[in-house]
């Protein structure tokens, strides 16, 4: 389907609303046009007319008044309504564009997110998206009424002189083919200049994000030559775009100017030899303008709708993306669960030809137990629990909870009995309140106080400006590490999951804010299943098993008593931290 016909299943639901919008255009429009021929009938018939200096006089009047009452009166109307009707549809459309790339965008993998700089997504959902509502403004409601208005204007002219309005009509087959030519190239140039575009967006996000390693390493003069480059190529691509543009008026303007002066030619000669009047000379002149304005219009209009298909193909590009993980169309829902967690033969790996991550891994977590999974930095523990919720598909192997595999569920379903706390938690620029209520979107003030007390929250929370209600700032700046930590774990009592994941959640903390939330975590851990990422092995010893993890392979698995006597990878790791600890 053709980028055109795509965005037009997105104008189907308001096609009647366009259309009214056009019709109370084409009326505006359309008034205007009775200029020309109130100036040949002033000229011809009042001025030139047979009448006394009265009747002139009274007959002016009338027509004038006439005219401006016609101004007043029924113009203004007319033209709120269409500006009204068409900003409301155009931004109703853009609504239903954001709306349906928001829903595609969270169906996305994370390896996606993973390839993709986040400025660039903003900028085809923000940028690209609006550029659109051109397309709507100019290509659905204004060029037809420009092409209205000039099919008007050529139908009034041909009742006042054929032979002049065909002179006037001269210079349209050199326009259409000049706007043809250079327009066509335009679109292509325009969209590499959005793409430029997004990669200096994407390259402010990072580093506005990443402002304190900028500063911190006193970084800001080789920054600068960095987005200089960035922004010199952005510079490159709008030049480009600009010099392709510029000629393109200049031929198509130059074609819009020189055609009224073939009409005025042409009328000036049959007047001097009385085969036109006046009036209708004026008229035609008149004429002219509202002829040629639309033209230029539409030159403008080209060019504008050349950049709305450009940011058009950037958006079905994204909408095109296609879904890594997606529910098998006989998925059920998974239900309650007991917790039990069976991974079978397990291997994975990221890209489809590239380094494997896991092989073939075997292990069981019983209902209600709590695991770790241990070892060194890369060796794969991290990727083990991002199977779990299917943030990833096993390349070959099963991951299994109570049994089912959990490709043969719903992703929501299974999701909802998963509960993720990890070394680094997101918090949105909102209230804390909010931030709990993720966990559970419909629970009660009562629920939400409950599960921060549960968290140890609840205390720094109420010493805040606005208690609940204080905002924490993009990704909870305003927040210490071991506060955010804490709502992040309020969030996952009040979810209440059957299965939960700890992935490094106090490897970064103080030991004030460590110990509280080590309570935390040991009274949410208790009744269900506990899955534990760990690299301080200090805090693990207590699991019913330990699962170490060499190199994507399960190299040892049992209790930490069973580790440490059997002497293997784990006991080497243990020691070396408490000889490190000791140091």
């Amino acid at each position: 389907m053709s980028t055109m016909k795509r965005y037009m299943e997105f104008v189907k639901p308001y096609n009647w609303q366009i259309f009214l919008t056009i019709v109370i255009g084409v009326i505006k429009f359309a008034i205007p046009l009775f200029i020309p021929v109130l100036i040949k009938i002033v000229v011809d018939d009042i001025i030139g007319g047979d009448m006394s200096t009265d009747e002139k006089i009274q007959q002016l009047i009338y027509w004038l008044g006439g005219t401006a009452l016609v101004f007043l009166i029924v113009r203004p109307p007319i033209e709120y309504y269409r500006q009204y009707l068409a900003q409301l549809v155009s931004n109703k459309i853009l609504y239903d564009i954001r709306q349906k790339l928001y829903i595609h965008l969270q169906k996305l993998s994370l390896k996606y997110y993973s390839n993709t700089r986040a400025g660039e997504v903003i900028s085809r959902v923000i940028n690209d998206v609006e550029q659109t509502k051109n397309f709507v403004m100019i290509g659905l409601m204004n060029v037809w009424l420009d092409l209205a208005t000039i099919l008007i204007a050529i139908g009034i002219m041909l009742t006042m002189n054929v032979k002049l309005t065909l002179v006037t009509l001269i210079a349209f087959p050199f326009y259409a083919f000049s706007v043809k030519f250079f327009f066509g190239r335009l679109r292509d140039l325009t969209r590499k200049r959005s793409q430029a575009l997004a990669g200096v967006q994407s390259y402010l996000h990072e580093r506005v994000q990443g402002m304190s390693i900028i500063k911190t390493f006193t970084l800001e003069k080789h920054e600068q030559k960095l987005f200089n480059e960035t922004n010199g190529e952005f510079l490159d691509k709008a030049v480009d775009q600009t010099i392709w543009n510029a000629k393109a008026f200049a031929v198509v303007n130059t074609i819009t100017d020189i055609a009224p002066l073939l009409v005025i030619a042409y009328a000036g000669y049959e007047a001097i030899h009385g085969r036109l009047s006046v009036g209708t000379m004026a008229a035609f002149i008149a004429y002219i303008e509202r002829l040629y304005s639309p033209l230029r219009r539409l030159v403008n209009s080209s060019t504008t709708l050349t950049q709305s298909f450009a940011s058009m193909d950037r958006v079905f590009e994204l909408m095109d993306e296609k879904y890594d993980i997606v529910d098998k169309p006989e998925a059920k829902k998974l239900g309650n669960t007991y917790g039990e967690v069976t991974f079978s033969n397990v291997s994975f790996q990221y890209e489809k030809d590239g380094q494997t991550i896991l092989n073939n891994i075997n292990l069981r977590v019983n209902a209600g137990e709590t695991v770790a999974f241990v070892g060194m930095s890369g060796g794969g523990k991290s990727t083990i629990i991002s199977l779990i919720p299917r943030f990833y598909d096993v390349t070959s192997g099963s991951v299994q909870i109570d049994g089912k595999d959990v490709r043969d569920v719903t992703i929501e379903s299974l999701r909802q009995q998963i509960g993720i706390v990890l070394q680094d938690n997101i918090l949105f620029s909102d209230s804390v309140k909010s931030n709990i209520l993720m966990g559970k979107p419909d629970a009660s003030d009562e629920e939400v106080i409950e599960a921060a007390k549960a968290a140890n929250a609840h205390d720094f929370i109420m010493e805040l400006p606005d208690g609940y209600e204080t905002k924490v700032g993009e990704r909870g700046v305003k927040l210490s590490g071991g506060q955010k930590q804490r709502v992040a774990i309020a969030r996952v009592f009040l979810k209440n999951p059957t299965i939960l994941v700890l992935d490094e959640a106090t490897s970064a903390l103080d030991l004030e804010s460590e110990s509280l939330i080590q309570d935390s975590l040991e009274r949410l851990a208790q009744n269900r299943t506990t899955i534990i990422v760990a690299h301080r092995l200090s805090t693990i010893t207590h699991a019913d098993k330990i699962f170490v993890i060499e190199n994507g392979e399960l190299a040892e698995e049992g209790s930490h008593a069973k580790l440490m006597k059997d002497k293997g990878v784990y006991y080497n790791l243990f020691q070396i931290q408490q000889l490190d600890t000791v140091d």
